[in-house]
Order: C-alpha cells, then structure tokens, then sequence
C-alpha cells in the first residue's frame, strides 16, 4: 500500500502489516497530515482481510514519536476554540481507530516516546520498548493536559500506576515504563526485532476473525472510552487551552523561556 506522505504501510507475504510513522526529520512528531493518514491506514487495514497483525513503529534512530508537531501546536494557538476541538477530535477518534482496529497491534518502540507517542504507546496490543529510551508525559510543562491520550494511557497503566507520570511532566526510561504497565518488555536495540516478531508468530497460527473477536471483548470488559468519554477529553482540553497557565506555557515554549508559573529551579 502506499500513497501516504507521513506514514509507511506496507504489508509482507505472511500478512503482517507494518505502519511506520516517516517524519525522522521532525522525530516523527504528529502533525494534522501524519494523524489523517493513520486513521485512514486503520481504515484499510480494518478492509484488508489478508492481514493477520500490525507492528506500528517509526523510522529514524532517536525517536518514535516526539508527539505533536510545533508548527502544528502553534497553529492552536491562533485558533479559535471550536477549531481546537475540531483537531482534539480528529487526534481522538484516529487514536481510537489504533485502540480498536481489529487487528492486533504490536508497537515496536524503538526511541523516545513523549506526549501523543506516549498515546500511541498505550494503544497497542502488546509494546515493547529498547533500553535506554525516554518516555514522557509533557504536556503539564505547557500549562496543557495529556487529554486526548489520557484514557488509552490509564486503561493500559491504571489509574494509580498513571498517577505516578500523568501530572508530573517527568521524563522517565523504558524501564519505568514497563513496571508502569505501558511497555510489556524491554531489550536491547539489537534484540528488538527478534522480539517484536516473537509477538507475532502466535497471531500467524490463531484464527483471525476469533483474534479480532477477543479483542473487541477484551475492549468490551476493560474500561468504558466511548463519544462520551472522547467528548469530555476534548472539551477539557479545549478549557485548559484558555487558561492563563497554558497561554504562558505555550508562548514560553516557542520564546524559549521559562513560563511565569515555573519555579526558579527545578530539575528536568
């Protein structure tokens, strides 16, 4: 398949899809185009009867995803409220599709992962991280809420275990991360292939149609993220937008200095 300007998706001859998120040069941060074409790669994937499984990852060496892109961020802020709920929603319902694709989804998380990568993350079947890698939930540092990602994000770690990185805005390393409950493994850079395709071997001998039944019931039995609960994220975002913290924040960011809320000394 192909077509896409932000992404990659290509499918080999045992019917394993990999969907490469292909913006290294920005650290394949998410932008409106890159957050489109993953919903419709879902889209087709969901189609595609020849596919069995998913391995999402990103190209380049640092990153898996920076989350949102600045150009992109810097547009909100300009925009008036209902665009901005506009773009939550489109960032909403395209970490849905992920969440939901009939499909099983295996992350191969090869670099750093902070805000929206966190989500993406969290929306996969099984993750499996590289040692070493930094992980984060930022967005406090702009004034802003991890909203959009927020209910993948406690339906992976919990709602206790996400207490521990959902506010902070501390960075921590894959290790972390998998006692977090958001990585099922970490290995070694060179042994991160071997183990993502240890993940989808068993998928290659169960039947796909039963595969996709389990997982819509395990969805079924887990925590509720229906339009009610993507509509609240957006609207909470939305609110945290027009507070004086994230105006600041965000200005602060692009200034590149340090918000008036923050204190003199505090350590990263």
């Amino acid at each position: 398949m192909s077509g896409y300007e932000t992404i990659r998706l290509e499918t080999d001859d045992r019917g394993v899809a990999t969907l490469t998120l292909d913006r290294p040069e920005k650290h394949n941060a998410m932008n409106g185009a890159m957050i489109g074409e993953l919903a419709d790669a879902c889209a087709r994937i969901a189609e595609d009867g020849r596919i069995r499984a998913v391995i999402l990852t990103g190209r380049g060496e640092k990153s898996f995803c920076a989350g949102g892109d600045l150009d992109w961020m810097r547009a909100q802020m300009d925009a008036e409220r209902e665009t901005r709920m506009a773009e939550a929603r489109t960032l909403a319902r395209m970490l849905r599709a992920v969440n939901e694709l009939p499909r099983p989804v295996i992350g191969r998380i090869h670099g750093n992962a902070f805000g929206g990568g966190v989500g993406l993350a969290a929306c996969c079947d099984v993750a499996i991280g590289v040692e070493g890698a930094k992980m984060g939930l930022t967005e406090t540092r702009l004034g802003l809420i991890p909203a959009t990602i927020g209910p993948y994000v406690v339906a992976r770690m919990g709602e206790a275990r996400a207490r521990r990185v959902f506010m902070s805005s501390r960075l921590f390393e894959t290790a972390e991360a998998k006692e977090l409950g958001l990585l099922a493994r970490v290995v070694l850079p060179e042994a991160l292939d071997a183990a993502v395709e240890r993940e989808v071997a068993p998928y290659l001998a169960a039947s796909p149609a039963a595969v996709g039944a389990a997982k819509a019931l395990a969805r079924r039995l887990g925590p509720v993220i229906d339009d009610a609960v993507i509509e609240e994220t957006v609207a909470r975002l939305a609110d945290t937008w027009e507070t004086p913290d994230a105006r600041d924040g965000i200005a602060a960011f692009f200034e590149r200095r340090r918000p008036v809320w923050a204190a003199d000394r505090f350590e990263v």
